[in-house]
């Protein structure tokens, strides 16, 4: 059996899935796009290649055998976007929870079923039909779980929109023993700079006690202050409108004290720096394009 255990964002690495960018496919169409910067990229004609994709996940993929972590990869499927394996699933404590995602992409889910085929049956969930819950919209820490979801009556006409109140409820009735908090995210079909896609596209823990955020990617300022009072103004760092458009908030932990960032972002960086933490930077502004990036490329198994 495939052992289980993920808490928080931030513990030590052990295994990991991590998406592929082999056969990528062709650039979709523009009625294709699942979201606003994928979109604005395949208007532009600068929606990324599959080559270039494939070099910045086989840097993440390094990274991950510098620290010894067990890297389980999908299986590939000619021509279809594999990249964003945290959508399709997520770890709480033991329990494998399988995204309800859009019916679209229901294969990337059969690709990873020889791993979850590994997993003790009893601890793999599948929430009812009418439970909308991604991977990203999920955050872990310690004795809370963090939920984006859009609490606005037109959800059923956002794409954008990937976790409703059924599925916080439904976390909340699976983990009662968790204070499940949700968080009701500013969402946008057509411009990217006002999108939070999911809640660790606005937010995300680092380390034991701080945080990335970006305050106007919440709808309510109350859901902003509630992280404030929680961990501090002094221990979050601040992202703006553009760096919240590059996924500034989507970095990856590998421990406590290492997290890997895109090479490009220089500011947090030098917080990081400042704050005693390990920065392992790789390449991953093509993937970006795709309104994902380190950490919606990954879907931890394990922690210690």
């Amino acid at each position: 059996m495939l052992p289980l255990n993920v808490n928080n964002e931030t513990s030590r690495l052990r295994s990991v899935i991590l998406g592929t960018a082999i056969s990528n496919g062709p650039t979709p169409a523009l009625h294709e796009a699942y979201d606003p910067k994928s979109a604005e990229h395949i208007k532009a004609g600068t929606y990324p290649v599959e080559a270039d994709m494939v070099t910045e996940m086989a840097a993440l993929n390094a990274v991950f055998e510098k620290y010894g972590v067990t890297v389980y990869r999908p299986e590939l499927i000619a021509d279809y976007n594999q990249i964003f394996s945290r959508d399709i699933g997520f770890v709480i404590n033991d329990t494998f929870v399988k995204a309800n995602i859009l019916p679209d992409r229901e294969r990337e889910q059969e690709a990873i079923q020889y791993i979850i085929d590994r997993i003790d049956p009893a601890k793999v969930v599948t929430p009812p039909e009418e439970v909308h819950i991604e991977g990203g919209d999920v955050i872990l820490w310690d004795d809370h779980i963090f939920i984006g979801t859009y609490k606005g009556s037109d959800y059923k006409d956002y794409i954008t929109a990937r976790t409703n109140m059924e599925g916080v409820n439904f976390i909340k009735g699976l983990f009662p023993d968790k204070i499940v908090k949700e968080f009701d995210l500013v969402k946008s079909r057509i411009e990217a700079r006002d999108n939070a896609l999911h809640l660790d596209c606005c937010f995300q823990p680092i380390g034991k006690n701080k945080g990335v955020i970006y305050k106007s990617g919440f709808r309510e300022e109350a859901d902003y202050l509630y992280l404030v009072n929680l961990f501090g103004m002094e221990n979050l760092f601040h992202i703006d409108r553009e760096e919240m458009y590059n996924m500034t908030s989507n970095f990856f932990s590998i421990d406590t004290n290492v997290v890997v960032i895109e090479k490009g972002f220089t500011r947090l960086k030098g917080w990081l720096l400042d704050n005693g933490f390990t920065v392992e930077e790789v390449p991953y502004a093509e993937i970006a394009k795709q309104e994902g990036l380190l950490r919606c490329s990954t879907l931890p198994l394990q922690r210690d």
